[in-house]
């Protein structure tokens, strides 16, 4: 039997996520064994300050210190969290609140309100009823396109210095 398929546009306020999703982030162990199993793969990615990105069609994967984002989604490392979190990047500060509203009013936990990141952007995460941690983030670096695909910017450092694995200390 098929359930009934809600209709975003029964929302009288008018608030729903769009339907997709722009960043797997990747909590690892290791950064840099992460990143060179990636490479081996074929991958290229760019590292600024110990956190990785591949382009990955219209979305990103991120490989950043297991301990770093659980503390980031604001939940404890170990005890259910699966070391990964789905991200939503939006196109103002404003979506982010509403999405999270939107988030804990459909059952949601929200793990971090929103708050200023060290990046310039704004972001907060939720939990769903599994306990798979969102991020909803507004990220003034990260352009999307009209569709919602995300584009992982050139952060200003030549491909040799990417490909031989420099990084900021």
């Amino acid at each position: 039997m098929i359930d009934e398929v809600h209709d975003p546009g029964d929302d009288p306020r008018g608030r729903v996520m769009e339907q997709r999703i722009s960043l797997v982030t990747l909590g690892v162990a290791d950064v840099a064994r992460a990143r060179a199993f990636y490479e081996r793969l074929g991958w290229r990615g760019q590292e600024v300050e110990e956190t990785v990105f591949f382009q990955a069609g219209g979305l990103a994967l991120v490989l950043w210190g297991r301990d770093k984002l659980a503390a980031d989604a604001g939940v404890p490392d170990g005890s259910g969290f699966g070391g990964m979190t789905l991200a939503q990047n939006v196109r103002s500060r404003g979506e982010v609140d509403d999405l999270l509203a939107v988030a804990a009013d459909a059952g949601a936990e929200v793990t971090r309100p929103a708050r200023e990141t060290f990046y310039g952007g704004y972001a907060g995460c939720f939990a769903d009823p599994d306990g798979h941690v969102w991020e909803i983030a507004w990220n003034p670096g990260f352009p999307l396109a009209d569709d919602g695909s995300l584009t992982v910017p050139d952060f200003g450092r030549g491909a040799d210095e990417v490909e031989a694995g420099n990084t900021p200390e």
